[in-house]
């Protein structure tokens, strides 16, 4: 399950948090968008909240809504993805996080998918 690591929770909007509040967007993502050139989210200190859109995602191929997995406020986002979203596609859960969130409940992060239900979900939405 290389592409679906165990230690985040997924959002059934196709992003990824750790319990740290750090976010991104899922393998699943970024495969189905395929090559990334433009990421845009609000600046530290914006406010999410979970399932609701934070920003967009653009590819070659579409513009796409950021939804965030969590509800809080954003501590910090990586400028490096900014400067040079293709990264997305080489590394979604590492060096191509997007933010940090300072999460109001941590709880909340139960109610998310483990890796296995999210890659259950997502089989039955592949492209053929």
């Amino acid at each position: 399950m290389e592409n679906y690591p165990e230690d985040v929770k997924y959002h059934k909007e196709h992003m990824w948090v750790r319990s740290n509040g750090t976010i991104g967007i899922t393998f699943f993502a970024q495969d189905q968008l395929g090559e990334i050139v433009f990421i845009e989210v609000p600046e530290p200190g914006a406010a999410v909240e979970a399932g609701k859109t934070f920003g967009e995602i653009e590819s070659r191929k579409s513009v796409s809504d950021l939804c965030a997995p969590v509800t809080g406020t954003i501590k910090e986002v990586n400028s490096e993805v900014q400067d040079a979203p293709e990264i997305i596609n080489e590394d979604p859960y590492g060096k191509a996080w997007i933010a940090v969130i300072d999460i109001n409940d941590i709880s909340e992060i139960d109610s998310l998918l483990t890796a296995a239900e999210y890659k259950e979900l997502v089989s039955g939405e592949e492209s053929p």
